[in-house]
């Protein structure tokens, strides 16, 4: 008996230390809440389960992706880019739902996210993806749902946004956002201009279209370009008013 008790403990330790050897195999690598929503990558020889990137933090990976609008998020438009009462009239299967890759003020790849037209999806990612080779700096690129769809806050966060269902200010006339054929890019630097009135309503020293700060958009530079030749009209070459963050198709 004593003979069996022995080697059952032999038996046990051993199986501890082929456990513990099998657990030292693998690498355990933490990465910070704020930039992945999987907190947890576990590393082997055979298998690597990779962290899925918010949108909007600093990224490695590049990404440019097309797809239906989620449940999710489809969830969050409504009440917001798509008014409540408005919900009959938006033709939501024209719509995709774009993940985009882009850099950041902060020299940075970040992962953004657009709603636009299927017919011109695409044609958006090859726009951001040339963008973003060309590293031209992108601030923030979110739905503008997060904004609760008020324009204004979201311009005076300088958020690049695209579909927001809507009429044109002082009209009945529906916006071309509201199709998901209009983009605004780096609105605060980028200000909307009718005569005295200037939106976003915090920054009119960006009225001035000389100044040179980076994120602002001058024709003939890459991002302008980018847009131009595929066939997109830039609001800043508008003749009564200008709208220098605005592309649409």
């Amino acid at each position: 008996m004593s003979f069996i008790k022995k080697n059952g403990y032999i038996i046990v330790i051993s199986l501890i230390s082929i456990s513990a050897l099998i657990f030292l195999s693998c690498e355990y690598f933490v990465i910070p809440e704020n930039e992945y929503e999987n907190i947890l990558i576990i590393k082997d020889e055979n298998k690597i389960i990779t962290p899925t990137p918010k949108v909007n933090e600093k990224v490695e990976e590049v990404i440019f992706t097309s797809s239906e609008i989620p449940d999710n998020i489809l969830k969050k438009m409504i009440g917001n880019s798509i008014p409540e009462d408005s919900v009959k009239d938006v033709k939501i299967d024209e719509l995709s739902y774009l993940k985009v890759t882009y850099w950041g003020f902060d020299e940075k790849t970040h992962i953004g996210e657009l709603i636009v037209n299927k017919k011109v999806s695409q044609e958006v990612l090859d726009i951001f993806q040339e963008v973003y080779e060309n590293k031209y700096p992108i601030e923030k690129m979110r739905l503008i749902d997060e904004y609760g769809a008020d324009d204004e806050k979201s311009m005076q966060d300088n958020n690049t946004s695209a579909f927001c269902y809507r009429v044109v200010k002082n009209t009945n006339k529906l916006s071309s956002h509201s199709l998901g054929i209009a983009i605004d890019v780096n609105p605060l630097y980028n200000p909307y201009v009718q005569g005295e009135k200037v939106q976003p309503i915090t920054e009119d020293v960006f009225v001035n279209r000389d100044i040179n700060v980076r994120g602002i958009i001058k024709k003939g530079d890459s991002l302008y370009n980018a847009f131009i030749k595929r066939g997109w009209t830039w609001g800043g070459d508008w003749k009564t008013k200008k709208d220098y963050q605005h592309f649409e198709k």
